[in-house]
C-alpha cells in the first residue's frame, strides 16, 4: 500500500491527480490496510521500493470494519488458522511482536490523518469493539476521528451501501481531500 501510494505521487501529473490529497478507504481486510496505512504514515520500516523520494502519507481515511488489534479480538481469531495468524506466520496470541507490528493501533500518534469508521453493530466476523478501540485511541491521541455505527449491520452488506452512508463518505472525503479555496 505505501509502494503504490508513493508511485501515485511520482506519477502525479501523468494522472492529473493531486499529490497533496490522497485518501484511503477499505472494508475488512481493505479496511486494515487503509487504518494502516493511515497510522504508519511516519513509519520508515514499511517503505521499500521504488520512489522512495515520495511521501506514503495519507490524508484521510475512511476505515469499513477492518481489524485494529488482532490481539484483542478473541475467540477464533487466536487459532493457528485464523486470517489474522496466517497473516504474520503463526498464532498471533504466541507471536505477540509479529502481531502488534501489523496492528495500526500500534502507530496510532498525534499527527495521523482524520479517520472515519464505519462498523455494524451486529458483525459476526470482525467485533465492533476493534472499531471501538482504534477510535478512542484516536481520539486520546487528538486525531479527528468518527465512528460510525449500522445498527444491526453485519460485516458488509445492508446499510453500507444506504445512500445516507455513502454521502456521510463523500462529504468527509471532500473536507479533507479538495484543496484549501484562494
Amino acid at each position: 500500500c505505501t509502494a503504490a501510494i508513493r508511485w501515485l505521487r511520482a506519477h502525479a501529473k501523468d494522472f492529473n491527480l493531486d499529490p497533496q490529497h490522497f485518501g484511503a478507504w477499505g472494508s475488512s481486510a481493505g479496511g486494515h490496510l487503509v487504518a494502516l496505512l493511515g497510522t504508519s504514515g511516519d513509519e520508515k520500516v514499511f517503505d521499500v521500493g521504488a520512489n522512495l523520494d515520495q511521501s506514503s502519507r495519507v490524508q484521510a481515511v475512511c476505515d469499513y470494519f477492518g481489524p485494529t488489534d488482532f490481539l484483542r479480538m478473541g475467540g477464533s481469531h487466536d487459532d493457528a488458522d485464523s486470517p489474522e495468524s496466517l497473516l504474520i506466520g503463526g498464532p498471533i496470541q504466541q507471536h505477540k511482536d509479529k502481531a502488534a507490528q501489523a496492528n495500526p493501533i500500534t502507530y496510532v500518534s498525534k499527527d495521523d490523518p482524520a479517520f472515519l469508521i464505519v462498523h455494524g453493530t451486529n458483525d459476526p466476523a470482525v467485533p465492533l469493539k476493534q472499531s471501538e478501540l482504534l477510535h478512542a485511541v484516536l481520539t486520546k491521541a487528538g486525531v479527528e476521528s468518527k465512528l460510525h455505527l449500522i445498527e444491526g449491520g453485519g460485516h458488509g452488506g445492508r446499510g453500507f451501501t444506504a445512500p445516507e452512508v455513502i454521502e456521510l463518505v463523500n462529504r468527509f472525503f471532500d473536507r479533507h481531500l479538495q484543496p484549501p479555496k484562494p
